[in-house]
């Protein structure tokens, strides 16, 4: 929504342009063929819609225009070149803009005189000649001026992202060890005496209560789940940033455990922001951990789609979940969710028609690039 209205304001702006520069060469002293000149005037304002996607393109076109409506015989100020100049160094490109507005100058006063529009000569041809290099600056300066705004911002924004990722690793750290020291501890004495006094009941040859036996089974489940736990808090902060570039390797590690998992990749990849990418890399990652542990599945599909400013991933498996089952709750399917809602996306996870369970997430790009 934000690009679309970019490109809508660029528009407008384009049609007030050629308006202006129209009004201005029709108003004025002229000679020469009106159609040509005319015909260049709209154009070299219209093309300025183009400006933030072909800066460059922009630039030589309202250039060229500019020494054909001279030399058709208009005298209006290069209003669109001059546009372009400034969309052109925010854009970075320095180069171009020089190289071409030199081009540009060197070139008006032989249009003006292929014209054969009379020259005040003197000093009015020397004022003017000074404004239109003055103006040629102003508007070269004010795109670097803005360029390097938006560079200290980016920066700055990069600099908040790294702190608040730090601040976000030590609570990981803190919460880990916490939890290591703490229920680490009490699950290991629940499963040590469960264990033990099934095994003292089995060697007496007496009846093991199913209390027991669900203590003990409970014990160890509650043992791997925070082993894997404190290993998902300290791998966030202590492994290197993965996202979807890492993803086919993922695919590979899986079916090295049997399971046969394919990945499929629709659109262009645009750049993205680094917290979309790493969601959506960890949306893949939790989604076939699950699959390898709890869907009894033989296959698994990973499908990867661009579309312009959103990205969605889709993981689906044919396991034994029923096309209505629920969801089961837990620390991986709630870990997605709050990621992809403080990205602002959608997740839909459920089983699918003809058996399986399907893990869907759209994730905004705009909002956060």
């Amino acid at each position: 929504m934000g690009r679309m209205s970019v490109h809508l304001r660029d528009a407008a702006l384009a049609a007030g342009v050629a308006v202006v520069l129209l009004f201005d060469g029709l108003s004025g002293p002229r000679t020469g063929t009106a159609a040509i000149g005319s015909v260049l005037l709209v154009a070299s304002g219209l093309a300025l819609a183009g400006r933030r996607d072909r800066p460059v393109a922009v630039l030589v076109f309202t250039g060229l225009c500019a020494v054909g409506y001279r030399a058709a015989g208009f005298e209006v100020f290069a209003v669109a070149y001059l546009v372009a100049v400034y969309s052109a160094v925010r854009a970075g490109r320095r180069v171009a803009v020089l190289v071409t507005s030199v081009a540009v100058l060197v070139t008006l006063p032989g249009a003006a005189a292929f014209s054969g529009v009379a020259s005040p000569g003197g000093t009015i041809d020397q004022v003017r000649g000074v404004l239109e290099l003055a103006w040629l600056i102003a508007a070269a300066a004010a795109g670097e001026a803005l360029r390097q705004a938006e560079r200290r911002a980016d920066e700055a924004e990069r600099t908040r992202e790294e702190i608040a990722l730090r601040r976000a690793g030590e609570e990981r750290l803190h919460l880990a060890r916490e939890l290591h020291d703490s229920l680490t501890h009490q699950i290991s004495v629940i499963k040590v005496h469960a264990e033990a006094a099934v095994h003292v009941a089995q060697r007496r040859g007496e009846p093991v209560p199913e209390a027991l036996l669900a203590i003990r089974e409970a014990g160890r489940e509650a043992s791997r789940e925070l082993r894997a736990t404190l290993e998902a808090l300290r791998d966030d902060d202590s492994a290197p940033p993965r996202g979807l570039d890492h993803v086919p390797d993922l695919v590979r590690q899986v079916c090295t455990t049997g399971l046969a998992a394919t990945l499929t990749v629709e659109g262009r990849r645009p750049e993205l922001p680094t917290a979309v990418d790493r969601t959506a890399y960890r949306i893949v990652q939790e989604s076939l951990t699950n699959v390898t542990r709890h869907a009894a599945a033989a296959t698994a599909s990973v499908r990867i789609g661009y579309r312009p400013g959103e990205v969605s991933i889709q993981v689906d498996d044919d396991g034994t979940a029923a096309a209505d089952a629920a969801p089961v709750p837990g620390a991986g399917l709630l870990g997605m969710r709050e990621r992809v809602g403080a990205l602002g996306g959608r997740l839909r996870a459920g089983g699918r028609a003809g058996g399986g369970f399907t893990v869907r997430a759209e994730l905004p790009v705009d909002r956060t690039g």
